[in-house]
Parts: C-alpha cells; sequence; structure tokens
C-alpha cells in the first residue's frame, strides 16, 4: 500500500496532468498569454466596409433625392410614415436609455442583463418600423424602397459606429 507521501505526489501528478489536458493546444504558460493579450489591437474604426456603406447611403441619398420626396411627395401613406416614426421614436429612446443613461452614467456594461426585456423590445419595434416604412414609401420607388431603406439603415449605422 501507498503511504501518504507517495499518495500526494500522485494527485499532485493527476492534477497536473489534469490541468494540461484542460489548457487549450495553441495556449502557452501565463506570461505568454498576458503578452499576447496586451499585444492585441482593436480593430480600426475606419475600414473599407464602413466607408462602403456610408458613401453608398451618400450616392442613393443624392441619386433618389431621399429628402424631397419624404418631405413633397403625396404619394407616401401618410398613416404608415407616422407609425414608422413613432416605432423608430421608440428604438432610438430606448437606445438612448441603454447607451448614455445605462452605460455611460450607472456604468452598467451588460444592462442586456440587468434589463432582459429592453433588447427584444427595441428588435421588434425596428422590425415594425422598417416594415411601416416600407409600406409608406411603396407608392414612391416601388421594389427598390427595400433597398434603399436597407441602404440608408446601413450607413447610418456605420456612421454611428464611427463616432464611438
Amino acid at each position: 500500500m501507498l503511504n501518504d507521501s507517495e499518495l500526494a505526489n500522485l494527485r499532485n501528478r493527476f492534477k497536473r496532468d489534469a490541468e494540461l489536458l484542460m489548457r487549450p493546444a495553441d495556449s502557452g504558460t501565463e506570461d505568454e498569454k498576458s503578452q499576447e493579450e496586451k499585444e492585441v489591437k482593436p480593430l480600426p474604426r475606419f475600414n473599407k466596409h464602413s466607408i462602403f456603406w456610408i458613401v453608398a447611403s451618400v450616392v442613393v441619398t443624392y441619386y433618389v433625392d431621399f429628402l424631397r420626396h419624404i418631405m413633397e411627395n403625396d404619394d407616401i401613406k401618410s398613416w404608415w410614415f407616422s407609425v414608422g416614426l413613432l416605432l423608430l421614436g421608440i428604438c432610438l429612446s430606448l437606445a438612448t436609455f441603454c447607451i448614455v443613461y445605462l452605460e455611460w452614467y450607472k456604468g452598467i456594461q451588460h444592462y442586456d442583463q440587468e434589463y432582459p426585456a429592453i433588447p427584444p423590445i427595441t428588435t421588434a419595434a425596428f422590425i415594425a418600423a422598417s416594415c411601416s416604412f416600407n409600406i409608406a414609401l411603396w407608392p414612391v420607388w416601388s421594389f427598390f424602397t427595400p433597398l434603399i431603406l436597407f441602404t440608408q439603415f446601413m450607413g447610418v449605422v456605420m456612421f454611428i459606429s464611427l463616432l464611438g
């Protein structure tokens, strides 16, 4: 039978082997890991993808005379457009609440865990708003409406990502 010191050595050996098995294959020592974490650089704000969508949004806005049609076109279904604006306002209000109040003022980084109802409400309101805008603007641009609105959306999202 094994004495206490032999049992302790055997237990330490199994523990060390288990730690080696649990460690990912490409990981090194703790010092190497901390240096690798320090060397990781954040992605640049200006990249080809962001610039493409911003330029595409500006070109589409200019080419289809987007703002003039929104202000002056009588073919727009005003009820659906108003519903879309209301729902978009709800989305932007919830986003502002999360970013400005919860994240900046309160310091809550994972606000989706603190307030789990906010992401699905915002998502549902945005989907309903995009459907409302598509219905409202369909008489103006016909089947190009979803493409125009999607391009506008991506341009705004990429522009906002450059700001913060």
